[in-house]
């Protein structure tokens, strides 16, 4: 594991912690915070998120940026020469161990593993590598909090949301159509992932559970 980085993180005080909340159960352990479409805020979402997982449960926790985006939550936090979760899904040559791609932020409560440094193609995630990956991290972490890219630009979220926990989806209220949303939210779950919540970003409130089944 690499040693302790200051990274600078600016996570304002989220809208999540309803949503943090009902997720402090040994069922919804890892998770995956995905979006519609790019530039909902599904990275800050994430940051918030892993730090109130961190404060709340008092247990590890890992925040996983698995966006292969070039403005991902790496680049933003100058991670992004580093190894991670992409070098652990495809380099088959020289893999790495999932220790030594995980970064300790001295100024955060919770660990990252980075987006990573190897440049795939049209590769596809492998569902049985990623299940092994995500059992993995769960024997070493309370909670791990997975920021996914977007379901309309890459097919990664959809893979991912049927291996995790809980899927959680990130609205802009700004930006998102709700015939969007309701469009996201039902691919995901006729992909068959099951889909706990979903967090307004840029408001101030939480859509609860019986409001979302209605999407």
């Amino acid at each position: 594991m690499d040693g302790s980085t200051s990274r600078s993180l600016t996570i304002a005080t989220p809208s999540e912690t309803n949503l943090t909340s009902t997720v402090l159960d040994e069922d919804q352990r890892i998770l995956l915070l995905t979006a519609a479409n790019t530039g909902s805020g599904t990275s800050t979402s994430a940051l918030a998120f892993a730090s109130q997982l961190a404060l709340m449960s008092g247990g590890p926790v890992l925040l996983v940026d698995s966006s292969p985006s070039s403005n991902n939550l790496s680049q933003q936090l100058a991670l992004h020469k580093l190894r991670g979760f992409s070098d652990l899904m495809f380099d088959q040559d020289t893999p790495p161990l999932m220790q030594d791609c995980i970064v300790r932020l001295s100024d955060q409560p919770f660990d990252l593993l980075p987006a990573g440094t190897y440049k795939r193609g049209k590769e596809r995630l492998n569902p049985d590598l990623l299940r092994v990956l995500l059992k993995h991290m769960s024997e070493h972490y309370r909670f791990v909090v997975i920021d996914g890219e977007a379901v309309y630009a890459s097919a990664d979220s959809l893979i991912i949301g049927t291996l995790v926990d809980g899927v959680i989806l990130v609205v802009c209220a700004e930006d998102t159509r709700w015939e969007v949303a309701q469009a996201t939210a039902q691919r995901l779950t006729q992909a068959g992932a099951r889909l706990i919540g979903s967090v307004f970003n840029r408001r101030k409130y939480y859509m609860p559970k019986w409001l979302y089944n209605n999407l």
